[in-house]
């Protein structure tokens, strides 16, 4: 009898998202795995057979005693020890589990390495997210045309993807915290090592993953973020402002600037896709930071599968302030000594770009953290299909959210062998506070006039 009443509801279920023109991506019996087989988020709770990728357990549910939001967060696994090193002579016997941009930058540098640590499956999440993303499991959906999500607010849309662009919209999305005000130091390095340290300050809505979150109270924003340069002098005073969309289809990013030498707010359509971003100097698109950001509609997008890879980890040591910059910053790629990788699973996603459009890149391979939905890694390849650029993203838990982001983002052109990065903090002070609300106000083109006329 039981069977019975849950196969009718099923049934209706199905019938009034078909009559509504939406079609459940999974059924609610797939839906029901999450939080048993598979993590809240959709991953496999199994370890490998190896014994070489752990079970998830929860990941990090407590912060350190003394702990103070704001402060560089504490290494929870410094006591562990680099297990191997993965370099130029010994690559061959990893290879599968490397990326090309890895590969590339191993095969070019000798004394460049990735430091190989016990896999540690850290990514948590408040209840509510976990409660949201099975939720919308069932009924989340793409619009025709894949530039949008519908049905969709909180939660994880695709937990059990279906294909390479759910993939990327699980990242698009993805749980980062209610609202972010960090500031961090930013610079192209060079070839021979030489860089000139920017700061900046982003202040961030994550309108999607508000408490209560409907799509209808969203009104088709995501996120809402200003971005204000505070250093070099010469660019010092920029302020970026971006409204991203949930549905594209219906309304593209909406972007402004202030430039202090003009001291006007400006429309600025063209902050999306490949403009070269701003203070990269020709190393970083637009769509690049944060690994990819923006529209998905240039692209043809794939799901290749999953695959274990040593990819960036609880990079906490990277993010942590006994460190200065001066310590980190390297010719030619970040300091290896204070990079910390590990064998987990990720999504692999291929993008091709379409017939007719025009990008800098034909192609982009991404991958995908199992557990959190970020990007981890991106194989960049030009015009003749030769790989170009790699961007990779340094994950730490920052357990006071919880939530599980970069602490460093970097992006290297292995043609010129010059690099950037950003996101890093180790000097500074109160780096990033989540508990400090943002209203809508915030973040309107008439605060950016008052905000710039300052």
């Amino acid at each position: 009898m039981k069977d019975n009443i849950g196969f009718v509801t099923f049934l209706i279920l199905t019938l009034i998202l078909c009559a509504s023109g939406i079609q459940a991506k999974i059924p609610v019996k797939e839906a029901a795995r999450l939080g048993h087989d598979l993590t809240p988020f959709g991953s496999e709770k199994a370890g490998n057979a190896e014994g070489t990728i752990p079970a998830w357990n929860g990941g990090i549910t407590q912060t350190p005693e003394n702990f103070t939001p704001g402060d560089h967060h504490p290494n929870p696994f410094a006591d562990d020890k680099v297990i191997f090193k993965i370099n130029k002579a010994n690559m061959a016997n990893y290879a599968n589990q490397l990326t090309e941009g890895h590969k590339a930058l191993l095969n070019a540098d000798a004394n460049y390495f990735l430091n190989i640590y016990p896999s540690r499956r850290t990514m948590s999440a408040p209840q509510r997210i976990y409660d949201a993303t099975k939720k919308i499991a069932p009924v989340a959906t793409l619009t025709k045309d894949g530039n949008g999500l519908l049905n969709a607010a909180e939660g994880t849309p695709f937990p059990i993807p279906g294909n390479g662009l759910e993939v990327i919209w699980n990242h698009l999305v993805r749980w980062r915290g209610n609202y972010v005000d960090r500031t961090c130091v930013y610079s192209p390095v060079t070839r021979g090592g030489a860089y000139n340290l920017g700061r900046e300050r982003t202040e961030t809505r994550f309108q999607y993953s508000l408490p209560g979150m409907t799509e209808d109270k969203m009104d088709n924003i995501i996120l809402f973020v200003k971005h204000s340069i505070l250093g070099p002098p010469r660019v010092a005073g920029r302020i970026i402002l971006v409204h991203e969309t949930l549905n594209q289809s219906v309304e593209a990013r909406k972007a402004w600037a202030y430039f202090p030498g003009q001291r006007r707010v400006r429309r600025a359509p063209q902050l999306s896709f490949d403009t070269s971003d701003t203070g990269a100097e020709g190393v970083r698109t637009v769509d690049d930071y944060d690994l990819f950001n923006g529209s998905p509609e240039r692209y043809e997008w794939k799901l290749a599968g999953k695959k274990e890879m040593y990819i960036p980890y609880n990079n906490y040591l990277l993010h942590s302030d006994t460190l200065k910059y001066k310590d980190i910053i390297q010719p030619l790629h970040l300091n290896p000594d204070y990079l910390r990788y590990e064998l987990h699973r990720v999504w692999v996603v291929e993008a091709n770009l379409k017939k007719e459009i025009r990008h800098l890149y034909k192609k982009r391979v991404f991958y995908v953290d199992e557990d959190s939905w970020s990007i981890v890694a991106t194989d960049k390849y030009g015009r003749y299909d030769k790989l170009w650029r790699f961007g990779e993203g340094f994950l730490i838990n920052y357990y006071d959210v919880p939530c599980t982001w970069f602490t460093a983002e970097v992006h290297y052109d292995l043609h010129t062998r010059r690099y950037l990065f950003n996101l890093l903090d180790n000097e500074e002070r109160n780096t990033f506070i989540f508990d400090r609300e943002k209203p809508v106000k915030v973040f309107s083109a008439s605060a950016l006039r008052r905000a710039g006329r300052r």
